[in-house]
């Protein structure tokens, strides 16, 4: 209870504070990226529920001669570089918090794809809300393989208090501000989780 009524209030607060950083953040969207400003997706969330995810958008929408778009590699810009590295891109996120799809702090919430490819024990993951940020996020980020990243879900589950949560918020805030952990290797995100050890 006393988690939810810090996101809550912590995710009402950002939203009315930064109101000009996502006007600003919205406008050079549109103006870099063109329509649409929010990427929206379907995400697990507690207990693996399906809800929508929004994000600012970081890459182009551009397709090949069948309509089907072109792969990530092809479609980032150094914009789109700008707002992972900042995790700007992330603030939309805060909606999803104030509605209770989400947590400041939890296991970050993947594609649908993966539900059916989970063990019993990464699938514990799922035994909390999502976060905006994480356990794993602070310790490696896009830099550790999927095993390793799921290990620090599974632990953070264990172990979640609300001091903990400051302290993944504090070191979150230091991992954004000199930009660690954002690429994984070349990738421009991470690799697909494919089942068994990655």
């Amino acid at each position: 209870m006393l988690k939810r009524i810090i996101d809550i209030t912590a995710s009402s607060a950002a939203l009315i504070a930064l109101t000009p950083v996502y006007a600003t953040v919205a406008y050079k969207v549109k103006k870099n990226l063109g329509s649409p400003i929010l990427f929206k997706q379907t995400r697990p969330g507690i207990y693996g529920e399906p809800f929508e995810m929004v994000k600012f958008r970081t890459m182009l929408n551009d397709c090949d001669e069948d309509g089907n778009l072109l792969p990530n590699e092809q479609r980032h810009t150094k914009f789109g570089d700008f707002l992972r590295s900042t995790s700007l891109d992330e603030l939309p996120e805060l909606w999803n918090v104030l509605k209770g799809d989400m947590s400041l702090v939890g296991p970050r919430p993947l594609l649908i794809d993966y539900l059916p490819l989970y063990d019993e024990e990464q699938a514990r993951r799922h035994n909390v809300r999502p976060g905006v940020t994480g356990w794993a996020q602070v310790n490696g980020r896009n830099t550790i393989s999927w095993e390793e990243k799921f290990k620090l879900d599974t632990w953070y589950v264990d172990n979640k208090n609300v001091l903990l949560d400051l302290k993944i918020i504090f070191l979150t805030l230091k991992k954004v501000l000199f930009k660690e952990g954002v690429n994984a290797n070349e990738n421009v995100t991470m690799t697909r989780f494919t089942g068994g050890r990655n």
